[in-house]
């Protein structure tokens, strides 16, 4: 296949998809695909409630096209698959997504077409799940008539400054001369260049293990945490402390969630499981940051008591609801961990996050988000995401939404502890 002649769609334009759309659709032929006839809509008027990409950025994508008919991707040659990978209740992977996908896929699959998964799966998934998916809706023959790629997102919601063209991309193929053109295909787009893995489990795993390790080290802080609460020892004082030391890393603790690190390693496990072996240290450290939103609640309601306030009769604000700051993705938000226990003490909650979409909370989790907290009204109030627009709101004028005899529980350590704060 010429590089040069080449038609693209991406399936699924969430936080992932849209971004590479878009910057593909600046150099060819790229169409948008979502299921979500509401979401193309949108995205045709040039409106991106994700907040990822700005109305003058899908202006630029000017070879870019939507659409929701999935008989529109029958004139691409190259399908990159970025639906959301989940998973369910009992914390396995949900492939329901990534099913359907390459269902549509393969029914516009042709000779010669290749299909790149971005999509975080467990290592081995792309070629022993999706392959077979797209042989049997296509009737052609993996790497005799199509062929498969894998490049592993590195998306970072809501950070403005990691974005897509400034972070290595990993590559590989089902082949080694598709593997080189899906190297180049993302060189093309990539300033800062790619990584070609020498096979696709490879990349696949390379991605599944980098939130891995974040979730341990994440997990180590808060057992820490844990265990100098006990001892009644700051623990960001610890914190600053051992950070002095140059090879320290710098992490603190606190709630684990969002559509990565507090998914990708039950990827893992769950192959690692496949294969006879039970993974102790990862799901220890799942275990750990699962339970963070009980420990958080928990004190809460012991430094309540502290001050002598009857829960049952408080009102407490909780601020943040989106799993992490400056975005409104609310996906696997671990704050409704907070807000269903502290329901169990008090029906007067209130919820106040100015970047999540009203109706998407409403609907997703059941909660009607405050757009505007009363003064000299709450009891407790909790800071559970570090928004900047918190920071540039100021204690003081947090504190005067809380009545006399209050407790402020700052779960990201946004402000300082000289200002008298309830912290970890």
């Amino acid at each position: 296949m010429d590089i040069n002649n080449i038609r693209i769609a991406v399936i699924g334009l969430g936080y992932v998809g849209l971004p590479l759309m878009v910057e593909f659709a600046k150099k060819y032929p790229t169409l948008g695909f979502d299921i979500n006839s509401e979401r193309i809509r949108q995205l045709k008027d040039g409106i991106d409630l994700t907040l990822e990409v700005s109305k003058a950025e899908l202006a630029e994508a000017k070879l870019g096209e939507y659409s929701y008919n999935p008989s529109e991707l029958k004139k691409s040659n190259i399908y990159i698959v970025t639906v959301p990978t989940p998973i369910d209740e009992q914390k396995n992977p949900d492939l329901k997504p990534l099913k359907m996908a390459c269902e549509i896929v393969g029914d516009n699959l042709k000779e010669n077409d290749i299909v790149i998964f971005e999509s975080t799966v467990y290592p081995g998934a792309t070629e022993e799940y999706c392959a077979p998916i797209l042989e049997s809706k296509s009737g052609l023959k993996l790497n005799e008539s199509f062929f498969l790629g894998y490049s592993p997102e590195r998306i970072n919601p809501g950070d403005k400054k990691h974005r897509l063209t400034g972070i290595v991309k990993v590559t590989s193929g089902s082949t080694k001369k598709i593997a080189e053109l899906i190297d180049r295909l993302y060189s093309s787009i990539i300033p800062a260049g790619t990584y070609l893995a020498n096979s696709i489990k490879v990349a696949e795993a390379a991605k599944v293990i980098e939130n891995t390790q974040r979730d341990l080290n994440i997990a180590l802080v808060n057992e820490l945490c844990i265990i100098f609460n006990k001892m009644n020892i700051d623990t960001e004082e610890v914190l600053e402390a051992a950070g002095t030391k140059w090879n320290f890393l710098p992490f603190r603790p606190g709630l684990v969630g969002g559509h990565c690190i507090s998914v990708d390693p039950y990827y893992l496990t769950y192959k690692s499981e496949q294969l006879g072996y039970h993974p102790e240290v990862i799901l220890a450290g799942r275990k750990i940051n699962d339970g963070m939103g009980k420990f958080v609640s928990e004190r809460i309601i012991l430094d309540m008591l502290r001050k002598g306030i009857d829960i049952s009769m408080s009102k407490i604000l909780i601020m943040g609801f989106s799993f992490k700051e400056n975005c409104p993705d609310l996906r696997n938000t671990k704050v409704i961990d907070i807000f269903n226990f502290l329901k169990q003490y008090t029906p007067n909650i209130d919820v106040y996050d100015p970047w999540v979409n009203v109706d998407e909370a409403s609907r997703e989790f059941d909660i009607k988000i405050t757009t505007k907290p009363q003064i000299n009204t709450y009891d407790a109030i909790v800071i559970t995401v570090a928004h900047s627009k918190f920071k540039e709101m100021g204690i003081n004028v947090i504190r005067e939404m809380a009545k006399e005899n209050h407790i402020i529980f700052d779960v990201k350590y946004l402000f300082s502890k000289s200002e008298n704060l309830s912290r970890l």
